[in-house]
């Protein structure tokens, strides 16, 4: 046997040469929240109620910068927060871990001797840890019958055309045979995709196991963030349901019409729940009952960022209705009340993000628990209790119990590291815009702000285009970092951002130059009427479409900045159309191709292309990019960097050959942040640098 798998029954150390990754030793020097301390804090992740209602099962992961890499590691406490325990130590991550046989043992993944991912089981305690599955592509997740006889489980199979398969005799060719599109997707060229795999669990180990798409050539879950919540049983176990948009090619890339599959354990068979359904169907829950089926819908085939609906729908009539149709905000997560009869739910809302309940027969919708924060899990331990997670712009994930209107925190994972420091401090504004409105603007200052001195500003711009600027904590745009290190953040809530119902959310929707970025304009115009703020150094970041903001602020800003970072930004929109692949996005959102000279949308959009106003380039510019980046291509980068350099615009680029849409390997994250603050230092602290 392989010292991989040889593991102590007491505190389950993987007896291999790589290190275990724990939590780190970490000393303010001066109580300053820095990259240092980010670095440092324990990230939690997927809380589980036990059968019994009486624990929690979590993870926390901690990243080594020295090793590269982070690591996941399972805690059990009560729900009251007390007898807190580690009951995991390796040196790879665990997952995926759920409670089974009462709360006596639990199942999740962790990878094998070879580092493929497979389906183990231990004690509630983490002792006598057992691999029960063996499937040669290892399990991307996996979902228990509520009886625990069989198992659903993600596992990938063959999609691509390699060479071998058509000359046998070139077994070292690499390409790629290509005739039709998605051929990319994200950060990856698509070789395989993920399907879902029926087995019978007996506790030891998983038999009988089936492909219950097989000879299917579709995604389910649906690349690239489905997960296991694209999967529920019913009740009784004799139903499964699956996520599904059944098509390939031109017409995957060109549609986001998903549908919900139910599939009959007994019969072998499936039918289509949401035929007809254009839009994004997703997110399936039976209610406890097993009355009825939630999910999230949006209408629209081809836009992702659709109001997303709550529907159910009656297992017993076949009648579906939306219970959200009179409330004008976009749905992100659902969990049943135990009782069967309300939906409790998270959404953006006004720049932060509650839990609501709504109930199945009047439709009213209740605020649950609200504050300065974004909630994000939610588990229902009664109809009046939730176990829930929650963040702010000044602390990541931790654990609470929700009860009658207030949160106690029951997990205390960084409370140690922040202790020692002063954290910077948040403000909502609301700020007029050009027509008249009203937006929300979120404004951190530094750590002891002093409102009788002068601060260099950052303005930061949201990607998406359609993400929230709420109270989201954020490992790279972290805005208390920013403010930690000098500067006044602000963050509106521009047009295109959902939290302020449907008009104010589809607004940008072929409309990229135009409306959001008077409301940027609008925000710095306004901040710059305060004391406080050096109006002669404010800077302007962001990423993705925040990236595109910036580019685009670069030929139109009239010299209200002194300095730009762009992080995998769109700089010219005619080559991001034939380059991206999820051609629904770029339709949708660019208002279609470049060459169709009859439609005006599209023919806006692109007239609006950052790249059209180099000329009018003046703000010294930092470009960063991850060549794996295949939604925004690293070329997008390089371009505007040449383009500066060639105007005789200050100029710098970092490229990353290993990174994607994101910066996720520790030193390339630190990295990434110390370049950024040198960027920015050096034109908006001038007195610092003399």
């Amino acid at each position: 046997m392989s010292t991989a798998v040889l593991l102590a029954t007491s505190c389950n150390v993987a007896l291999t040469d790589e290190k275990v990754i724990d939590k780190p030793e970490f000393k303010s020097e001066n109580g300053v929240f820095s990259i240092e301390a980010m670095q440092a804090l324990g990230r939690v992740s997927s809380p589980t109620l036990s059968p019994d209602k009486k624990k929690v099962l979590y993870g926390i992961s901690y990243e080594s910068v020295e090793e590269n890499r982070s690591n996941n590691d399972l805690y059990v406490m009560n729900i009251d927060g007390t007898e807190n325990t580690r009951i995991t130590k390796t040196a790879k991550s665990e997952s995926n871990a759920v409670w089974i046989e009462s709360g006596s043992k639990i199942a999740f993944l962790y990878p094998n001797e070879d580092g493929v991912m497979q389906m183990w089981t231990m004690n509630a305690d983490g002792s006598e840890r057992k691999m029960v599955s063996n499937v040669e592509k290892g399990l991307n997740g996996f979902i228990l019958s509520p009886d625990e006889k069989k198992v659903v489980f993600i596992s990938n199979i063959k999609s691509a055309t390699t060479a071998q398969d058509i000359y046998s005799d070139l077994p070292k060719a690499t390409g790629i045979v290509v005739d039709d599109l998605m051929y990319k997707h994200w950060d990856e060229w698509v070789k395989e995709i993920p399907h879902p795999f029926l087995a019978d669990f007996n506790g030891s180990e998983l038999t009988n196991i089936m492909d219950i798409m097989e000879g299917e050539p579709y995604e389910a879950p649906m690349k690239p963030f489905g997960g296991i919540e694209s999967f529920a049983w019913s009740p009784d176990g004799k139903e499964l349901i699956y996520v599904s948009r059944k098509k390939t090619g031109k017409e995957y890339a060109e549609s986001t019409n998903s549908d919900l599959y139910l599939y009959n354990i007994e019969a072998k068979t499936t039918i289509n729940l949401t035929e007809g359904m254009m839009g994004y169907d997703t997110n399936p829950a039976y209610s406890p009952d097993g009355k009825y089926v939630a999910w999230l819908s949006m209408e629209r085939d081809g836009y992702e960022s659709d109001k997303n609906r709550i529907f159910i729908l009656n297992r017993e009539t076949g009648e579906k209705s939306d219970l959200t149709k009179d409330w004008d905000y976009t749905v992100n997560t659902i969990a049943w009340s135990p009782n069967s009869s309300s939906i409790f739910f998270v959404a953006h809302h006004q720049g932060v993000t509650p839990v609501f309940n709504i109930n199945l027969m009047t439709k009213e919708v209740k605020e649950v628990v609200g504050g300065v924060v974004d909630y994000a899990d939610i588990i229902p331990v009664d109809d009046n209790t939730l176990i829930a997670t929650n963040h702010s712009m000044l602390y990541p994930n931790e654990i609470f119990v929700v009860s009658s209107g207030a949160a106690t925190k029951i997990s205390t994972v960084n409370d140690e590291i922040f202790a020692q420091l002063t954290m910077p401090t948040v403000e909502k504004r609301l700020i007029p815009t050009t027509d008249g409105k009203q937006m929300t603007t979120w404004v951190i200052y530094p750590q002891n702000f002093d409102e009788n001195k002068k601060y260099p500003a950052i303005l930061y711009c949201q990607g998406g285009p359609q993400q929230a600027v709420s109270q989201f904590w954020s490992y790279r745009w972290n805005f208390a970092l920013m403010a930690a290190n000098g500067y006044v953040v602000i963050a509106p809530n521009r047009r295109g951002l959902p939290g302020f119902g449907t008009e104010w959310n589809e607004q940008i929707s072929g409309d990229y130059g135009g409306q959001n970025m008077k409301d940027y304009l609008s925000a710095v115009d306004e901040m710059k009427k305060e004391p406080f703020i050096d109006a002669d150094h404010i800077g302007a970041t962001g990423a993705s479409y925040g990236g595109f903001s910036v580019y685009w602020l670069a030929g139109n800003h009239e010299n209200r900045f002194a300095a730009l970072f762009a992080h995998a930004g769109i700089f010219n929109t005619e080559a991001q159309y034939l380059e991206t692949e999820e051609m629904w996005f770029a339709n949708w959102d660019l208002g279609g191709p470049f060459w169709d000279k009859n439609n005006e949308v599209a023919q806006r959009t692109f007239s609006q292309s950052p790249h059209k106003y180099i000329d009018k380039w003046t703000a010294p510019i930092m470009i960063s990019h991850g060549e794996y980046d295949f939604r925004i291509l690293a070329s997008q980068g390089m371009q505007a960097f040449n383009a500066a350099k060639l105007r005789g615009i200050p100029a710098e680029m970092v490229i990353y050959p290993d990174e994607n849409h994101w910066i996720l390997k520790p030193q390339n994250a630190v990295m990434w942040q110390r370049l950024f603050f040198r960027w920015f230092d050096k034109w908006l602290k001038p007195q610092e640098n003399k």
